[in-house]
């Protein structure tokens, strides 16, 4: 499986397009807008998009999601049902920080703990991890060691929990209770930011290494 990193939005926020090698089928994560340039990477890489996976409902990351799988007439899959609050609340978050209109939607499959989601021949994990927000999920390929973790966990800084229905334990909670225990091998996109593994972060994060107290 191949990732791809694209920055959008103005909070240069992680898309990511994973390609199943073997068989040239995509997801695409998290295309919080910007379509032109998750298209234009799409059509560079000669791929074939099955599905449109979210990690949550914050507008950075799922603004274009509705617009962008009716384009290529596919799926949305995820969040958590928890999300609905913040997918609802789109509209309003556009006009908040000053983004293009962005519609609420219904996603086609909302995820819960343990589900999984497929494209190609490629499976990925679904672990409900909140605390950014209620019904944040991760993404886990255990074959290729790889995690898409949102908001939930950065290169040396965790989410934020200020924003309504967040919560500082619960995100604690889901980074070791739920991350951790994958391995310290797994490299992790975050939502914003460099790419890490939860190694590192167990060892320097000065949030949640081992050894700090929540």
């Amino acid at each position: 499986m191949k990732a791809t990193l694209i920055p959008v939005t103005p909070f240069r926020q992680n898309c990511s397009l994973l390609v199943c090698e073997a068989t040239g089928r995509a997801a695409i994560v998290d295309p919080g807008g910007d379509l032109a340039l998750i298209q234009q990477e799409v059509a560079r890489q000669n791929v074939s998009v099955e599905k449109v996976f979210l990690t949550h409902g914050h507008i950075d990351h799922c603004a274009g999601a509705k617009t962008l799988a009716d384009h290529y007439g596919v799926p949305i899959e995820g969040p958590h049902p928890d999300e609905r609050f913040w997918i609802d609340m789109l509209p309003d978050q556009s006009a908040r920080f000053g983004f293009p209109a962005a519609e609420a939607f219904e996603p086609d499959r909302w995820l819960q703990d343990a589900d999984a989601v497929q494209f190609g021949d490629e499976t990925l994990d679904v672990y409900h991890c909140p605390g950014h927000t209620p019904g944040h999920v991760v993404f886990v390929s255990r074959a290729h060691r790889l995690a898409l973790v949102g908001d939930v966990l950065f290169a040396g800084s965790i989410g934020r929990t200020d924003f309504p229905r967040g919560n500082h334990a619960d995100l604690i909670r889901s980074i070791r209770e739920k991350l951790w225990p994958l391995g310290d091998d797994i490299t992790f996109v975050p939502g914003h930011g460099p790419t890490s593994t939860f190694g590192a972060e167990r060892r320097t994060n000065p949030y949640v290494a081992d050894g700090v107290s929540a």
